[in-house]
């Protein structure tokens, strides 16, 4: 078990203090000081935080680390350690690691990704909805879930209950998909991977159910396609569809035009940015694991972003290195790749991975002592324990890691070297094919000196084409593996970094630049002195706009003498790119069909798979899309997910048909206000501040908001239960109007608050009033949030309920409206969307709600 002890960590911090001493650790970026004050930084249910910057956190994963290295021989100090994880320079924890590791007041998983699955009776409405509790288990411990469909009988099919025939696969993707998004995690929403095989009958309506507005918006779907659907569409030959999917006797079986549903697949992904592909007969021929398929490690699905196939109960824990650090007098003629300190701290980091392993199954031991201790009956807790006893399972049977990188974009400019070129190509190759030779010599010498995992056979192993690989580069690697044996039946992955390469500020796991450089806004007051407005807006709001450099395109300028203050103009700017080494090597630069190769090329040393989305414009072709899938196909490729600008935004079909007057318009209400108004009540918290938010509808859309404090002196006391009643506009005796807000008591009995424009704060109520006639007069509620956000306010109070108001309206907002001027915290990507209310990128799948 554990042996941190809450006691030992005591000192808290203001968020001012963490922020300040953050921003002056990460040399003034702020964007990375708030992501790991809100992602990482240990606090506690009261919001008090226990770390004031990253080095804090740096010291506990370190003393962790060096806590599991004394059960072994020859173990690693804190201080050796601390030195390779510290700064983000080296190697690097990612996601539940870094925020769990140490963390006394958090019972959750190390875990970043699981996949469940069921046996046997999984077609049951009992297995199906045992799936659905699991599910929503893992995630309140922090993980992203995957699992697949494929089991679920086709629409149609007989069964014996009431129904008669089976309402297929569709009605379950629902259900999993709204399961996800109520379970939060920190702030966060879940994360849902739903898979089926294309040769399940119900495949197509699988690959339809997303493109109907607000359906399945909790979940990504991918179709597991094999080789013989690939090679019939390529043929231009039918494919039978027969259910189960691995039968020879099945009970169900049908012929369909390869073609036809592949150009659905194709027109979807180029309409929706979904359904990604997974290359089912790829993954599972060069997947390690599963020669031990019939031992349970059958690989059936993948996490919710791709880079981590799984067998079910299976799960695994993410580390990046920072390959930009091995690059030595980067950005100069005699930058050089400094191969012997890569390789080193390869095996370090395979090492910490394995320790890490240990430190999870102290978290599992944890988590199943908390449900023994729950006051809840056996019977109800049976599920939620059992997942984790067959969690604990497979991770001490395997000890699957998760070995991967990130700044693989600016590695290649520092050395002056494109990329998408040849040359790139090839030297990502060696890179990933060091990782690949060093994770798994470090395996095999932790075998040697803490034993194989349980099941390691190499006789199962043999015509591994991965393993074969392995052999032919480096044979005295391979006869050591005969001779002691493997630590982990599985090492390696490319993820996406997101959160990670923010702080690592470079760019993310094995993507080009986004942007070498752009530019932001500052608002300013134009009546100040030696002020400079290069910007007035539609309301006459005036902004100093100034140039953000990506920091390793500053580092690029700042080695060739250019000066990084100076206020250049666009022309300038652009002068200064074609200069270099990110001339012509962004995400919209690079070549499509040679991502495609590089992906597939690296993918050979890579024995998991590759998280990485091809952007492509928006006047991008499906028949382009078809081809860049194709193309992955054949270059060995596992998976791939492809995104054209633009395409989740007004492409979604509604569940109602509106004629073309109607969509053109604004929302129509009625220009005399209503007496009485039917209200929606919104509760949230910002910081410890407790908030209430009355939100007048007509139609069910936003017409009127009142917000203020809840539940204390200067706010508004209202039974936790109510949820919804009537705003009534009334009048007091000298004529001014008053909003009295009604609800029923428990009884049915109606209960009056007089006068909600009384009950809160005046400031909050004058700004409530601008936003409130915004909403009558028909501007759309992501406009309206766009307008919140841009305010700037005074106090830190007034911006803290400004904050609370955009959070009450977004959960008005349709599902898959666009994010206007807005960029993924995690890949810095603008493909966001609103799900749900939350903002979600359709880039790396990060979810951000509030």
């Amino acid at each position: 078990m554990q042996v941190n002890k809450v006691a030992e960590i005591q000192k808290t911090y203001t968020q001012e203090e963490a922020f300040n001493a953050s921003v002056d650790y990460f040399k003034g970026d702020d964007l990375a000081a708030r992501v790991w004050i809100n992602k990482y930084a240990i606090k506690d249910s009261e919001g008090n935080l226990y770390e004031k910057t990253p080095n804090d956190m740096h010291r506990r994963i370190a003393r962790e680390i060096a806590r599991i290295e004394q059960r072994y021989p020859n173990p690693l100090s804190e201080e050796a350690v601390f030195e390779v994880i510290k700064d983000f320079k080296y190697i690097v924890p990612q996601g539940s690691p870094m925020a769990g590791i140490g963390n006394p007041y958090q019972i959750a998983s190390l875990s970043n990704c699981f996949v469940i699955g069921n046996e046997g009776d999984s077609d049951s409405y009992g297995g199906i909805l045992k799936i659905d509790q699991e599910q929503v288990q893992l995630m309140k411990r922090r993980g992203g879930v995957g699992h697949d469909l494929s089991h679920i009988r086709p629409k149609g099919s007989p069964v014996k209950n009431s129904a008669l025939t089976s309402t297929g696969i569709v009605p379950f993707m629902e259900r999993y998909s709204n399961s996800t998004r109520e379970v939060a995690q920190d702030g966060r929403r879940g994360a849902l991977m739903l898979s089926v095989s294309i040769n399940h009958p119900d495949s197509e309506d699988f690959i339809d159910a997303k493109m109907e507005q607000g359906k399945v918006t909790g979940a990504n779907v991918s179709v597991r396609i094999d080789d013989a659907f690939m090679q019939a569409v390529k043929d231009g030959k039918t494919y039978t569809q027969k259910y189960p999917v691995n039968s020879d006797n099945p009970k169900f079986s049908k012929d369909i035009e390869a073609g036809r549903l592949w150009n659905k697949i194709v027109h979807n992904a180029w309409k929706s940015a979904e359904p990604g592909i997974l290359f089912w007969d790829t993954i599972v021929k060069e997947s390690v694991p599963d020669c031990y398929s019939d031992l349970g490690f059958k690989t059936v699905s993948t996490n919710p972003c791709g880079e981590i196939p799984l067998c079910p109960y299976d799960s695994c824990r993410l580390l990046a290195i920072n390959l930009f650090s091995y690059v030595e007098e980067p950005f100069s003629k005699d930058a050089f790749f400094n191969f012997p300190l890569f390789k080193k701290h390869i095996a370090l980091a395979q090492r910490i991975m394995d320790d890490i392993i240990d430190l999870e199954l102290e978290k599992v031991d944890a988590i199943i002592a908390k449900i023994d201790a729950d006051p809840q009956s056996d019977e109800v807790k049976a599920v939620e324990k059992n997942l984790w006893l067959n969690i604990k399972r497979k991770a001490q049977e395997g000890r699957r890691t998760g070995i991967g990188i990130t700044a693989e974009g600016d590695m290649l400019a520092a050395l002056g070297i494109k990329y998408g070129s040849q040359q790139g190509i090839d030297f990502s190759v060696e890179i990933h094919k060091t990782v690949a030779l060093e994770a798994y010599r470090a395996s095999v010498y932790a075998a040697k000196e803490r034993g194989a995992f349980k099941i390691f056979d190499s006789e199962r192993e043999k015509n591994n084409p991965f393993i074969l690989r392995l052999k032919t580069a480096d044979e005295k690697l391979y006869f050591d593996m005969l001779e002691y044996g493997r630590r982990n039946i599985a090492l390696l992955t490319i993820a996406p970094t997101g959160t990670t390469s923010l702080m690592t500020q470079t760019t993310s796991g094995i993507e080009p630049v986004f942007l070498p450089v752009y530019k932001r806004r500052r608002k300013v007051n134009p009546n100040d002195k030696n002020v400079r407005v290069d910007f007035v807006d539609e309301v006459g709001d005036s902004w100093e706009e100034y140039v953000v450099f990506h920091h390793r395109f500053r580092q690029w300028m700042e080695v060739n003498g250019i000066s990084t203050d100076k206020n250049y103009s666009q022309q300038e700017l652009n002068k200064i790119v074609k200069k270099s080494p990110y001339y012509k090597a962004t995400s919209n630069d690079v070549d499509w069909l040679s991502k495609v190769r590089m992906q597939g090329a690296v993918q050979k040393w890579v024995d998991h798979s590759i998280s990485v989305t091809i952007n492509l414009p928006n006047e991008a072709t499906e028949e382009l899309v078809g081809k860049l899938y194709l193309e992955a196909w054949q270059a060995g490729c596992k998976g791939v997910t492809v995104y054209r600008d633009g395409s989740r935004s007004g492409v979604l079909i509604s569940n109602e048909e509106k004629n073309e007057e109607e969509a053109d318009t604004l929302t129509s209400f009625p220009t005399k206000r209503p007496e009485t108004l039917v209200a929606d009540v919104v509760r949230f918290q910002n910081n410890k501040d407790k908030w209430i938010a009355f939100i007048g509808l007509i139609d069910e859309k936003p017409y009127e908001i009142f917000t203020g404090f809840a539940d204390d002196e200067d706010g508004i006391l209202i039974p936790r239960w109510v949820n919804e009643g009537v705003i009534i506009k009334n009048r007091n005796e000298d004529g001014s109007s008053r909003y009295d807000f009604q609800y029923k008591n428990k009884r049915g009995y109606k209960t009056t608050i007089e006068g909600l424009s009384h009950k809160f704060n005046p400031e909050y109520w004058n700004y409530a009033k601008l936003i409130s006639s915004t909403l009558r007069h028909g501007m759309p509620i992501d406009k309206v949030v766009e307008l919140i956000n841009s305010l700037q306010l005074d106090s830190e109070s007034i911006n803290t309920w400004k904050n609370g108001v955009a959070r009450a309206l977004k959960r008005y907002i349709a599902d898959g409206t666009e994010a206007h001027k807005q960029k993924c915290e995690n890949c810095n990507s603008t493909a966001l969307i609103y799900q749900e209310g939350c903002l979600t990128c359709k880039d790396c799948g990060s979810s951000k709600c509030g």
